[in-house]
């Protein structure tokens, strides 16, 4: 080997694939070129809830290009009796076509196939469908906790320390607050695509997702098929947010293809993927905080409610936001599930910490007002030494680091406490804070890296680069791992051949990846003899972290964060601007700070559309939603979007290889709380209802 440049790592790096992106060299999964492709597309239930009666294709199957319909009288069968690579049986909506139940507005009841997309399209909007409606219900509000159960999701849905009413009353001091979110929705500037065609005898689908592992092993057990016969590959994905798993177009594609044996492609709509592409579910939360003269913590109760589909049981586990952010005496937190006809959530970018960091660091803030003690000053006094619930130490925390150098950088020691009292003209002006967290973790996955004989290194692992820079940071910690310099290291990911490896999600795709790559690299430097040539096949050595990951010792392991935001709000208008926003984090060693940077902060711009804008609204009489697209739902645009800051203090992970926890999700937890907070300061009204938008803040003549 020859003498390496040390130090990628933590060094700002444009993405190496920045340059196919912008020129259109990168092809995405909805415009690979496939001979003999034909076009799905998907035909959506008009009710909410019933049954297909009959579906008339006789007059679709004559219209020009139309190779096939598909619906539950002859569409290919498959089967849910399997656990995914998550853990979890599949949600039913993926079993297309199966029967005549319609289980909510968007439900699939048909896939027309034909020679052109257009031609696809006209007929699948020609189709008739009868259906015997059902009365629905997507009523979702705090009353129907009566009817919920505990759910628990991929963590415990109850957890109980310490005597709560004992704790309340002997408080000097009890907040008592209910705290509601929308329903949101997670739209990735790329739709979801995919094509399937079967070859060989194997079934190869090139897609758009956030795992080709996790489609891959989902299609197999849909199929019944031998895991070994199926391939899924996604180069370049146009975003995910935790909405990329196994949905209907890939089954949709993988039945047309079979039955029609040629290449099919199926991508939703912008609109279809309202229905089918999951989504945040509404949460309404209560937080109860009991505390001592003095701001110390007695009690934190959390208790969130969100809704579920009628067919699959997925939680929003909000109230679990708090078990690790504040020493109390006492914590109760639950987080329960009420069913209705409605599609199923999902994961969306910090599941359950988004929606339930508003309630709490909101809380905390009505709290401070009620103490007369800053809001920073309380979160120390009562920053736990240990997990509050756990018991377990924490891998590292750093949370009050983020809240000195924000304070600092933002200027909080000149803030006057008062809320209503600063002015610009007619804008009152306020400021505030929160904290945020994420879990941090590493999973299994292996990695191959191979020595070239023309002196380059290929990497190959089966990672997911969802738009966060993933191809990037991988090839500074294999440049750094291998003790060269990174133009001579190539990385290939996102194929199902490549070998098992964790999905893009959960803040945990880059530390686990970039361990299996060290660990192979470190294998692949040792069997490499100084000066002796390269064969022609090249040398490879490969990892497995099953066993180094299974060996770490118990902790907590989180990325922290400290929010910092200032408004200005017009009285008579009930505008909402946010001027700048500060975002200070400990997120272990970053790897590539330019990309870094990009995802704490397009975290904070979501937080701020959170705060401000984001809100589906389902009409009750239909079980659809108004306004299912981008010019309905509203999103923070350019001109709502002030200067936005994102740094981060010294926070390195003692028990990882490279020093990484995870950033993919810490940036919007607390951002929508930050807001929030500023707007009482500014105008000294609470808002407990997200979004606050204008018609709110000129209703509150008191809380909101």
């Amino acid at each position: 080997m020859t003498t390496a440049t040390r130090g990628a790592v933590g060094t700002a790096h444009t993405r190496v694939e920045g340059r196919d992106k912008v020129t259109g060299a990168a092809r995405y999964a909805g415009e690979i070129p496939f001979a003999d492709l034909a076009h799905g597309w998907l035909v959506l239930s008009t009710v909410a809830r019933g049954r297909v009666r009959s579906v008339d294709t006789e007059a679709v199957l004559a219209m020009p290009g139309v190779l096939t319909v598909l619906h539950h009288h002859n569409a290919p069968r498959v089967t849910t009796d399997y656990v995914g690579l998550l853990g979890v049986p599949p949600d039913p909506t993926v079993a297309l076509f199966q029967d005549d139940r319609v289980a909510h507005m968007g439900w699939p009841v048909a896939l027309v196939v034909a020679e052109t997309s257009e031609q696809a399209r006209e007929a699948a909007e020609a189709l008739v469908v009868h259906y015997d409606r059902e009365p629905h219900d997507v009523a979702f509000s705090a009353e129907r906790d009566t009817e919920a159960y505990p759910a628990d999701g991929h963590m415990p849905a109850v957890v109980e320390k310490g005597d709560l009413e004992a704790g309340l009353a002997a408080s000097a001091v009890v907040v008592d607050e209910r705290y509601t979110t929308p329903e949101e929705h997670h739209n990735p500037m790329e739709p979801h695509a995919a094509t399937a065609r079967w070859e060989g005898g194997r079934l190869e689908v090139v897609d758009s997702n956030q795992g080709t592992n996790w489609v891959a092993g989902e299609l197999a057990g849909l199929f019944s098929l031998d895991p070994a016969s199926v391939r899924v590959r996604s180069e370049h994905v146009g975003g995910g947010f935790g909405s990329k798993g196994v949905r209907a177009h890939q089954v949709a594609a993988v039945m047309a293809a079979t039955v029609l044996q040629r290449p099919v492609r199926v991508v939703m709509t912008r609109r279809q993927m309202f229905s089918l592409a999951g989504y945040r579910s509404p949460t309404a939360q209560r937080v109860r905080l009991g505390a001592d003269p003095d701001g110390r913590l007695r009690v934190l109760e959390h208790r969130s409610l969100n809704l579920t589909s009628a067919v699959y049981e997925f939680v929003e586990p909000s109230a679990a936001a708090g078990r690790s952010m504040y020493a109390a005496d006492a914590h109760h937190t639950a987080s329960r599930v009420v069913r209705l006809d409605v599609p199923s959530p999902t994961w969306m970018r910090a599941p359950g910490e988004a929606p339930g960091s508003f309630a709490l660091e909101s809380a905390l803030d009505e709290l401070a007002e009620r103490l007369g003690i800053d809001p920073i000053e309380l979160r120390v006094r009562n920053e736990p030494s240990v997990g509050p619930v756990s018991g377990l130490p924490f891998g590292s925390r750093n949370l009050i680091a983020c809240f000195r150098e924000g304070a600092r950088r933002f200027g909080w020691a000149e803030r006057d406490p008062r809320p209503g009292v600063r002015r610009d003209g007619r804008w009152l002006l306020g400021t505030g804070t929160a904290a945020g967290s994420f879990p941090t973790t590493a999973m299994p996955s292996t990695a191959a890296v191979t020595a070239e004989a023309d002196g380059t290194f290929t990497v190959r692992i089966n990672a997911a680069d969802i738009g966060t820079g993933a191809r990037t940071a991988l090839t500074l910690v294999a440049a750094d791992a291998l003790e060269v310099s990174t133009d001579r290291v190539r990385v290939h990911i996102g194929d199902s051949d490549l070998g098992p490896a964790i999905i893009a999600g959960g803040s945990m795709g880059t530390r686990s990846w970039s361990w299996a790559v060290t660990a192979a690299a470190d294998e692949l430097r040792r069997s490499l003899v100084p000066g002796a040539d390269i064969p022609p096949e090249g040398i490879t050595a490969r990892s497995n972290t099953a066993e180094a990951v299974g060996a770490l010792a118990q902790k907590e392991r989180h990325a922290f964060g400290a929010q910092f935001a200032e408004v200005a709000v017009d009285p008579a208008t009930g505008e909402v601007r946010v001027r700048r926003m500060l975002g200070v984090f400990a997120a272990g060693r970053i790897v590539n700070p330019l990309t870094a940077r990009n995802q704490l902060v397009g975290g904070m711009i979501w937080g701020l559309s959170m705060a401000l804008h984001e809100e589906a609204v389902r009409d009750r009489s239909t079980g659809g939603l108004y306004g299912a697209d981008l010019a309905g739902y509203h999103v923070a645009a350019h001109a709502d979007v002030p200067p936005i800051e994102a740094d981060w203090v010294d926070d390195p992970d003692p028990d990882d290889p490279v020093g990484i926890k995870g950033i993919g999700e810490v940036g919007i937890v607390g951002a929508a709380a930050a807001v929030a907070n500023a707007v009482w300061h500014a105008t000294g009204v609470r808002h407990r209802s997200l979004p606050i938008r204008p018609d709110r803040v000129l209703s509150a003549g008191g809380d909101a």
